[in-house]
């Protein structure tokens, strides 16, 4: 995976939108107002490659964005970009034909494909742009060039999902390896597409792209609640807004999301009595949800063949041998 960043908060007020023109001049153009000029141009981009995949975090000032007929016309760009507006607007898009009904600036994600000219009067904004290659964009909709220019509303339920898939994929892709990152960022473009053909219906990629946003969703939900003592599968699919018999049927394979649920808790335990050897073994799994000690020291010894007590007098032993 490649990766870079760039900002232009460290350079001087008059060569902040020259740098980021520069920057961003490979894929589209940034004619530059008196004003920026003058007065600077924040702006920052951080981006990660991965095959022919882009995924880019951007945070910029106002700005315009040009891809002109003869820029198009003389290079091999053919892929599509999402841009999703984690904050601010899409602006005001135009240079192809929009319906009447077609919404103005919002709050949401517009496609646009390289393969044809656009012009957009962007405001102030975070945007997370995906570059799908176009191979992908044509095996899932088969009139891939009527993208262009389209532009949803985060109040449509997948949108919304591809959105949250996207962000939490942002966090933590600098720790993934290439083909983990591959997978993470391929299942954002299949929730984009399935959001674009407004499927009620999902078959093939877009349902298992679903399905994986879905369980990750799931699983960053049950990791930021493993203290609290009322995180059950009720209190999860409740929370999260979903089908109760679909999510115990895809948790399945671990046992069911209660099973879930036990085994990151006790999981997260293994990990406390080792950084935290202060703690008392009743502390951490009171705090982790467990009724009493005993109940704890049962299930833990059923989860990994030994006692809390033994694991963590092991872990300290190792960690002694080790000079650590």
């Amino acid at each position: 995976m490649r990766t870079s960043s760039f900002s232009t908060r460290t350079l001087a007020a008059d060569q902040q939108v020259l740098a980021w023109r520069t920057r961003v001049g490979h894929v589209v153009d940034v004619p530059p107002s008196k004003r920026q000029l003058v007065d600077g141009f924040g702006a920052n981009i951080d981006l990660y490659a991965v095959g022919e995949t882009m995924f880019t975090d951007v945070r910029t000032d106002a700005m315009v964005l040009e891809r002109s007929v003869a820029r198009v016309s003389t290079d091999s760009r053919r892929d599509v970009v999402f841009h999703l507006f984690a904050e601010g607007e899409t602006g005001h898009v135009t240079g192809m034909h929009k319906k009447r009904s077609a919404p103005g600036s919002v709050h949401g994600i517009v496609a646009l494909d390289m393969n044809q000219p656009f012009r957009v009067e962007r405001p102030a904004c975070r945007a997370l742009n995906l570059f799908v290659p176009r191979q992908t964009i044509e095996a899932g909709l088969p009139d891939s060039e009527a993208l262009h220019g389209r532009i949803i509303e985060f109040g449509s339920p997948l949108a919304r999902l591809a959105l949250d898939h996207l962000a939490a994929t942002r966090n933590i892709l600098p720790t993934l390896a290439a083909h983990d990152a591959a997978d993470a960022l391929n299942a954002g473009a299949q929730l984009l597409l399935a959001a674009f053909r407004q499927d009620v219906r999902l078959t093939g990629a877009g349902r298992a792209a679903l399905q994986a946003a879905v369980l990750a969703r799931v699983r960053r939900f049950v990791e930021a609640n493993l203290h609290q003592a009322d995180l059950t599968p009720t209190r999860v699919v409740e929370a999260l807004q979903l089908k109760r018999a679909t999510i115990y049927r895809w948790f399945e394979h671990e046992g069911g999301l209660g099973a879930y649920i036990r085994h990151r808790r006790l999981r997260e335990a293994a990990d406390e009595l080792v950084r935290f050897p202060q703690l008392q073994v009743t502390e951490i799994a009171y705090g982790l949800g467990f009724k009493s000690a005993s109940d704890f020291t049962r299930a833990f010894r059923r989860a990994f063949d030994i006692s809390p007590q033994e694991m963590r007098a092991r872990a300290l032993s190792l960690q002694q041998a080790n000079g650590l």
